[in-house]
């Protein structure tokens, strides 16, 4: 397992970076199967692991607690969780990136890990709620306490990025070290703006989904059957119906995709993680593996290396910044979700 510096932080972390989204109710059931995965996956050279409190309601963080409550486990992982997506309890103040909500979910997150420190911190989402120097003030206030190591930020656009580090530059405050945006053969959006912002900034890049939601696993395949009642197709039937344009695409896509991974001689899932693991504004890319065998699968294609040839040949599928499908969990402005900041009101809308 290689290893890169994530941003400007000085911390060395795997190519590879271990998702544990799959564990808990949601994915992975079993604790003490899924702690065996996490032990699996850190013996062979994987130094990261990342978290969210929202994952499974708390259960994901602390599975991975139990997986690191050894001393020794824990000095030597890279620990990163997320905050921002409301977490139980009564009231409108469960969620977002107040210094109020921060201040409490971080006490809550350390608790579920069994940690003293999180490695790096990171807001999920962007928050049109609160004022970005609010949610840095108090991320650069946790540093201090030694509660976190560093912070970053989840699936922000690029302008968002930008904004924080001009607030930070402006304010004397700490910023973001990192981003997390979904990016794999099917959503290359982010190489657009997303990635080469980060790079402007040094920040480094976790990203998700490589596997396009279980497109890119050769799971799912042209002309053959997709069963939209079990699985990940029976929580979101729209994404995997044959029938829709969107999803024809994408099945198009994968059949030269694996086409390609058969003439380099690797499989389709391998040649997903390296194509995202290939771009220069990457850190590490985040497996989510459900199972031991998932992951014994995924470790497989470290060795990968594509060619010029082969990313010339991927960019010929799917160009450059083309998004064949927009990934699960992406934030979208209060632009365009709310049609009252689109709509002037109604008497001021005429021109004369």
């Amino acid at each position: 397992m290689r290893y890169r510096i994530l941003g400007g932080t000085g911390i060395d972390v795997s190519t590879y970076c271990l998702g544990t989204m799959m564990f808990g109710a949601v994915g992975n059931p079993d604790h003490q199967e899924s702690v065996r995965i996490i032990h699996a996956a850190l013996d062979q050279g994987i130094n990261f692991v990342d978290t969210a409190d929202m994952y499974s309601a708390g259960e994901s963080e602390e599975i991975a607690g139990k997986a690191l409550r050894d001393s020794r486990r824990r000095e030597a992982t890279v620990l990163a969780t997320k905050v921002y997506f409301p977490m139980g309890g009564e009231g409108p103040n469960r969620g977002g990136s107040s210094r109020r909500w921060i201040t409490l979910a971080v006490e809550n997150s350390l608790k579920r890990l069994g940690t003293d420190w999180i490695d790096l911190y990171q807001v999920h989402r962007p928050d049109h709620r609160t004022d970005v120097e609010e949610t840095l003030d108090v991320l650069g206030d946790l540093v201090t306490q030694g509660k976190i190591r560093a912070f970053g930020c989840s699936t922000f656009p690029a302008e968002e990025i930008a904004e924080a580090h001009a607030v930070a530059e402006r304010r004397g405050l700490r910023r973001f070290r990192s981003e997390q945006p979904p990016y794999s053969l099917l959503a290359r959006g982010v190489e657009a703006n997303v990635l080469p912002t980060a790079q402007k900034y040094g920040m480094g890049v976790l990203t998700w989904s490589p596997l396009a939601s279980g497109f890119l696993t050769g799971k799912y395949r042209k002309g053959q059957p997709i069963d939209l009642t079990s699985g990940r197709p029976a929580l979101t039937p729209h994404r995997f119906d044959p029938t829709l344009p969107v999803n024809a695409a994408k099945l198009d896509a994968v059949e030269e995709f694996v086409a390609l991974a058969d003439d380099i001689g690797c499989s389709l899932p391998e040649l997903a993680i390296a194509f995202a693991a290939a771009h220069p504004a990457v850190t590490s890319v985040i497996i989510g593996p459900r199972t031991m065998e998932q992951l014994e699968g995924l470790l497989k294609g470290a060795p990968v290396v594509l060619t010029d040839e082969a990313l010339d040949r991927i960019d010929a599928i799917v160009p450059p910044g083309t998004d064949l499908y927009q990934p699960d969990g992406v934030w979208r402005p209060p632009a365009l979700t709310d049609p009252s900041l689109r709509r002037r009101p109604l008497g001021e809308r005429a021109a004369g």
